[in-house]
């Protein structure tokens, strides 16, 4: 109702958008009048009722809507069938007639509860959890903010400092071209001297012996000395070898390049963890010893020694074909001993990321580790299956090869704790991945994921990726050798690089991850038949002879 107020009184006007003061009410309608606009009020709705009485005197009541289908009625009833507002003649018509019907009054003011009800909730309840849950928005958003610039910021110092380091790559590739470069350089100039100094001299005594021959005199012919024996010893053109810059890319995990023993390695490994995936790269920049040397002869006096398991920078454990298991320093000191369970001698043996001896026993179909003195089982495999090597994972799996008890077939299984989690036996053509034999599979986790194996049957190193896709095979003679590849233990360093024992031609072969050869080691006395090899905390080999029990300790890295 429309209102003008002053500073005497509150002054009460017409609601039909007149400024002069109320002084009647329609009650049917609910609406105050001023005497001129009775008549307007009436007229504009002249098919209804109206109840006009003096102000004073109204009643506040509900409006009800003015019935559709009959004039000068109102809807106070409300059709439940039909669900629509219904008059009194509605009601005795055909069309609502037998219908239940609910007073209007009655549903609107249960309507009316209902929606105090609601808006009591909205306002008590859901409006303040919404503004609180507002507010954690806000806080968290600002929190994101503040994480994320850290990581931006994070992230362009590491950009800044990866640079910088393969910046140093390619500035010592450079300094090394030069000073390749200036030594052959250096030696060519010093052969073409030579050359150009014994051309001068030849064309001189050309000039001379045709003087002499034009010369009638005696003396001068008969004084003469041949340089002929010298000019025929021409100096030789040298054969400089100058090395060529490889590279290799593999899409998504490793970009590498060498120029001579000069390597460089960027790779990248990818990590899961329980919400996100990093991927995180490693910078290795190492350079292969031209020749590799031995640090330490080590007399073990284990017969046929077989196996060696690396703990740290100084010490490994190491066994042959007995039952004992030894823990020896690199001065030879045996500090430790393990009498394994095996009816024979263990198959194979490893250590976990905490330093724990593992052996394998093929007999037993076991594998067993030693915890504080005492051997506990792990691992009982299937009945029908034979043990073989067995390697420990960065991730605590441990990889372990079976043989069929008939010879016949080959695999490697992965088991986290007791469960198998991977076989790896076929390849995508349905072709058995590792040869069956008398022998096992020695086998190891590359740094990139890969599982390198040496499938001593086959005669043949073969690299499966971390799904169980072979990559490649390798099983070439070393440089100069004439017998046959014929691999033992095999190892990986830090720069993913893949060693292996041959055990026929005494050396190691060097290969990197894409099982290209880079260099074999042949120079370190390795003659009594390499079989046993590990690599320590240093990066240093250390390879046990088979036939004389000895163990050698060898760098080949700077």
């Amino acid at each position: 109702m429309a209102t003008a107020t002053t500073q005497a009184q509150e002054l009460i006007t017409c609601d039909l958008n007149c400024v002069k003061p109320v002084q009647q009410f329609c009650n049917s309608c609910q609406v105050g009048l001023c005497e001129d606009c009775i008549n307007k009020h009436v007229k504009s709705l002249k098919s209804m009722k109206h109840d006009i009485v003096p102000f004073t005197k109204r009643t506040v009541q509900l409006v009800f809507p003015q019935c559709t289908s009959h004039s000068h009625q109102r809807c106070e009833g409300h059709c439940q069938q039909c669900d629509v507002p219904v008059c009194i003649k509605c009601l005795l018509g055909p069309r609502h007639k037998g219908h239940d019907v609910g007073d209007m009054a009655d549903i609107i003011t249960k309507k009316r509860e209902n929606i105090k009800r609601e808006t009591e909730e909205i306002e008590s309840r859901i409006i303040p959890k919404n503004k609180s849950n507002d507010a954690d928005v806000e806080k968290k958003i600002s929190k994101s903010n503040a994480h994320y610039s850290g990581l931006e910021k994070e992230a362009k110092d590491k950009r800044k400092k990866w640079h910088l380091e393969v910046d140093n790559i390619f500035d010592t590739l450079e300094s090394l071209i030069q000073s390749l470069k200036v030594q052959e350089i250096t030696i060519l100039k010093s052969c073409q001297s030579q050359l150009r100094s014994q051309n001068s001299s030849m064309t001189q005594t050309v000039q001379e012996n045709k003087e002499i021959l034009k010369s009638n005199k005696v003396f001068d012919v008969s004084h003469y000395k041949s340089k002929l024996t010298e000019f025929r010893a021409i100096p030789q053109v040298p054969d400089v070898m100058s090395p060529s810059l490889k590279t290799n890319t593999v899409q998504g995990r490793e970009l590498s390049l060498e120029l001579g023993e000069y390597r460089a390695t960027l790779t990248q490994t990818t990590l899961s963890l329980p919400s996100l995936t990093d991927e995180v790269l490693h910078l290795y920049v190492k350079e292969l010893l031209k020749e590799a040397k031995v640090i330490a002869n080590i007399p073990t006096n284990v017969k046929e020694l077989n196996t060696v398991a690396c703990v740290g920078s100084d010490r490994a454990w190491i066994s042959g074909t007995d039952k004992m298991i030894r823990f020896v320093d690199i001065h030879g000191t045996v500090t430790d001993t393990v009498n394994s369970t095996c009816n024979m001698s263990p198959y194979d043996i490893t250590v976990n990321r905490q330093g724990e001896l593992i052996y394998s026993d093929t007999i037993s179909r076991t594998v067993n580790i030693v915890r504080h003195g005492k051997t506990e089982t792990l691992i009982t495999t299937p009945r029908g299956w034979k043990l073989g090597g067995l390697c420990c994972t960065r991730s605590g799996d441990i990889l372990v090869n079976m043989k069929s008890t008939d010879d016949r077939h080959c695999k490697i299984v992965r088991y986290q704790g007791e469960r198998v989690t991977q076989e790896i036996d076929k390849d995508e053509r349905d072709n058995p991945i590792y040869k069956g034999g008398r022998y096992g599979v020695f086998m190891t986790e590359n740094d990139n994921g890969d599982i390198v194996a040496s499938d001593v049957n086959a005669d043949r190193v073969v690299v499966v990726d971390r799904r169980g896709k072979v990559r490649f095979r390798y099983n070439d003679k070393p440089p100069g050798e004439k017998k046959s590849f014929n691999p033992a233990k095999i190892v990986t360093n830090s720069m993913c690089h893949i060693i292996v024992a041959d055990f026929n031609n005494a050396c190691l072969h060097i290969l990197d991850q894409n099982g290209q050869f880079i260099k074999c080691v042949d120079n370190c006395g390795l003659y009594d038949e390499p079989f046993g090899l590990s690599v320590d905390s240093e990066g240093r080999l250390w390879v046990g002879l088979f036939k004389s029990g000895e163990m050698k300790v060898i760098q080949y890295m700077k």
